[in-house]
């Protein structure tokens, strides 16, 4: 937006205040105070934007009052710009005009790199890989570009065209590739298969446009397969569409069946939704995966197949977002987000975090004070309790956050640049349950032995500091030899950090090796051959006794 549109749509504001003004007699003193702001706010943007000394840019001023002005409501009712409101369609609808390519800087070079291409899309069918080197895309060179310079220039309209000079990961040779953008449509179920006799498994990643009937194709494919219960993994997946949770419950759920509903200031949002159509599985026993960032959309499937007693909840609690919001032109291709409602699954409980300012450090809801907690009962008379997110009814550890070490060597890229240079001299492909060997491990150590890492001890920082100061006192030359066998006494830390967290630094390894040759779908596959909570879900659903006890057990543990 320029500042000619900024001045126009500001110039709007005080119009708009004027006319309250004259109603203000009509409707009340409320009426007037908003009136009088709006003009208030208008004359100190004007002022500022004639007299400061230097001149102000007006659109970061409007999206910064507008962010401080909605600051005090909640973390989900925000402005978006034109730009941001791109973004956000990508979000909820999952689709764009683009390459369907993951991209990231490259740590040897000054160019970006193909991380990753998604499977059945433009780069992929062009022959890119991961490691692929983006030289020039439409003749301009992209030495020096950032992640966002280079994606922008490779999306665009879909069907049209665009030339790109690719260095290949395989020869290191040069060559040009001409590349179709489509509309990508990025599906919410990158995986799905059987994880033990019988025991179905559907990996769904968001709610966007469509997911729902991405999900009943697996189911269905599944149910060919003959599987007797299944596994939905909703762990990590932020939700999304209101629409799509409901679609996917119909396939499990009775027809006519109150799923959810909202409730808000207005009439208007006040809304039951039932299930309406007749469901494919209405007794295939479920087991739902879950944790701290199964958000939204995910905690009503999550909630509402609780409350209804139609599956097993397994993990730690769910977020708590319990909040709708809708989405209201302000003017020039910018949007307001607004919380209009709140979601209620069916014992009657919210979902919403009472308290979401304050949560634990994964993101977690935190404590909640006994007399702020609601009891409520499922369909069968289990007891269930609001205050925020889903209680899973078995609690699990879940996967340990990696430690210091693996998050430094894994976000500084490190994993992803030797899974690259192990493509590249293993072009034959590699299982999908592939398993590093030890000696290849030990190849990793190496390849980081003299790269820096964000991790550091204590010993290390402590030598640093020491170096700092013997330069400043001038002592450094005369111990220089000292701090030398100091400092590689300390690299034994790092082989040691090797060796301590081996287990999982080897699991990301394989991981992202696995990706390069089989794609997302590969990755999440192989994740599951070390996967607890997959493998305790499974372990239940082939226990119809004890699946059904839990279903039918009054007294149930309050888990908050």
């Amino acid at each position: 937006m320029n500042r000619k549109k900024i001045y126009i749509v500001l110039t709007g504001l005080l119009l708009l205040s004027v006319s309250a003004v004259v109603g203000a007699v009509a409707g009340g003193d409320k009426d007037f105070d908003i009136s009088k702001n709006l003009e208030i706010f208008f004359n100190i943007f004007r002022r500022t934007n004639a007299m400061y000394v230097d001149e102000p840019d007006p659109e970061r001023m409007l999206q910064k009052a507008a962010d401080a002005m909605l600051s005090d409501l909640d973390p989900y009712t925000e402005y978006m710009s034109e730009k941001e409101m791109e973004e956000f369609e990508v979000i909820t609808t999952g689709k764009y005009g683009g390459t369907g390519a993951m991209i990231r800087k490259d740590a040897n070079s000054d160019y970006v790199r193909i991380a990753e291409v998604y499977d059945g899309f433009p780069a992929q069918k062009a022959g890119l890989v991961s490691g692929d080197l983006i030289i020039s895309i439409d003749g301009e060179d992209m030495k020096g570009a950032d992640t966002e310079k280079v994606s922008n220039a490779m999306k665009g309209e879909p069907g049209s065209t665009y030339k790109a000079v690719i260095r290949s990961l395989r020869d290191g040779e040069q060559r040009t590739v001409t590349i179709k953008r489509e509309r990508i449509s990025l599906t919410s179920v990158p995986y799905f298969g059987t994880v033990a006799d019988g025991v179905g498994y559907i990996k769904l990643e968001g709610f966007s446009e469509g997911c729902s009937k991405d999900f009943k194709n697996a189911l269905q494919k599944l149910q060919k397969q003959g599987i007797r219960s299944l596994i939905i993994d909703l762990r990590n997946n932020g939700g999304g569409l209101l629409q799509e949770s409901i679609d996917i419950l119909e396939l499990f759920v009775p027809k006519g069946t109150e799923v959810v509903s909202t409730k808000g200031r207005n009439a208007e949002e006040n809304r039951i939704y039932k299930t309406r159509s007749e469901p494919i599985a209405p007794d295939l026993p479920l087991a739902v995966l879950v944790n701290s960032i199964t958000a939204s959309s995910s905690e009503i499937v999550t909630g509402a197949l609780q409350d209804l007693d139609r599956a097993v909840i397994i993990g730690r609690r769910t977020f708590g977002k319990g909040l709708v919001q809708s989405t209201r032109g302000v003017g020039y291709g910018s949007y307001i987000k607004i919380t209009t409602a709140k979601y209620y699954i069916p014992s009657g409980r919210c979902i919403q975090a009472l308290d979401y300012a304050h949560r634990n450090e994964d993101g977690s809801v935190g404590h909640i004070p006994d007399s702020l907690i609601t009891e409520y009962t499922t369909r069968n008379g289990r007891k269930v309790y609001d205050g925020g997110g889903i209680a899973p009814d078995i609690k699990t550890a879940g996967r340990p956050y990696p430690s210091k070490f693996t998050y430094s060597v894994v976000t500084r890229g490190y994993v992803d640049d030797f899974a690259v240079e192990y493509f590249r001299e293993h072009p034959e492909p590699v299982p999908v349950d592939f398993t590093l060997s030890d000696e290849e491990y030990r190849h990793f150590g190496k390849y980081i032995a003299d790269k820096e890492l964000d991790f550091e001890t204590g010993s290390e920082q402590a030598l640093k500091e020491l170096l700092k100061t013997t330069k400043q006192e001038r002592y450094y030359d005369q111990i220089a030899g000292e701090l030398t066998k100091i400092e590689e006494v300390l690299k034994v830390n790092r082989e040691r950090d090797l060796e301590l967290y081996k287990d999982e630094v080897k699991r990301y390894i394989e991981e992202a090796i696995v990706t390069c040759y089989h794609y997302a779908a590969g990755r999440i596959e192989n994740s599951l051959k070390d996967d607890d909570e997959v493998a305790e879900a499974a372990k239940l659903l082939q226990n119809s006794a004890e699946y059904d006890r839990i279903l039918q057990e009054q007294d149930t543990e309050r888990k908050l």
